[in-house]
């Protein structure tokens, strides 16, 4: 089922790009199933999934990860020209959703390759690539957190996560604990998942050179 609802929180101040020239830009954000190892997409499902726009939010949990992830896939289509923005999603999401659709034998329009050049402090997740740069469709793909890694958090003593960044700029956000998102209800988990694919939208926004943040192929030097 996709639900479109108009966001709740965000105002409409934090809702537009200050970059005119940039296509628009859509929060992707997952949810997996916690009653395992939610990281691991071996044998961790996707449990829920959003995509915020600037004037809608799109909430797909059901009725099972195939469906989820073909209705994402449909909706993805239809946006036409824009830029997908996850926060770690060069090393979680994409490649995790990629998996996902290994196993289930889905076709998708998601395109990923590794990228050595993007650094990271932990080993890939089994059944994972390492960090990777992506596209769906005609949909370009930002990771904000590398962004923001590359300057914020190389200046101040905050984290780079999603939810320290929100915090630190006074974006209203919903916390809960990641390794019990079985535990919340239906409406809970939408509201978590949507709200994270939204902050991850507005954080992007806010950034002048977010362009050049958009993911290309990785040329190697001699290949």
């Amino acid at each position: 089922m996709v639900d479109v609802r108009h966001d709740p929180v965000i105002t409409p101040a934090y809702s537009r790009s200050i970059d005119p020239t940039l296509p628009p830009l859509f929060g992707l954000d997952i949810e997996t199933d916690t009653t395992v190892d939610g990281l691991d997409p071996t044998v961790a499902s996707i449990v829920a999934i959003a995509v915020s726009g600037a004037d809608a939010d799109f909430v797909l949990d059901g009725p099972d990860e195939a469906t989820m992830l073909l209705e994402l896939d449909a909706l993805l289509a239809g946006l036409g020209d824009g830029v997908l923005v996850t926060w770690n999603g060069s090393g979680f999401d994409l490649p995790f959703i990629a998996r996902r659709a290994h196993l289930l034998e889905l076709s998708l329009g998601l395109s990923i390759w590794p990228d050595p050049t993007i650094s990271t402090p932990h080993e890939p997740r089994p059944g994972q690539l390492d960090r990777v740069r992506g596209r769906w469709y005609e949909l370009g793909h930002i990771d904000g957190y590398l962004a923001y890694r590359s300057d914020v958090g190389r200046v101040l003593p905050v984290s780079c996560g999603l939810k320290s960044l929100a915090r630190l700029v006074g974006l209203p956000l919903i916390e809960v604990d990641r390794s019990a998102i079985h535990l919340l209800s239906e409406s809970e988990r939408r509201a978590y998942v949507a709200s994270d694919a939204t902050l991850a939208r507005v954080l992007v926004e806010r950034r002048a050179d977010a362009r050049r943040w958009i993911d290309h192929p990785t040329i190697v030097s001699g290949s």
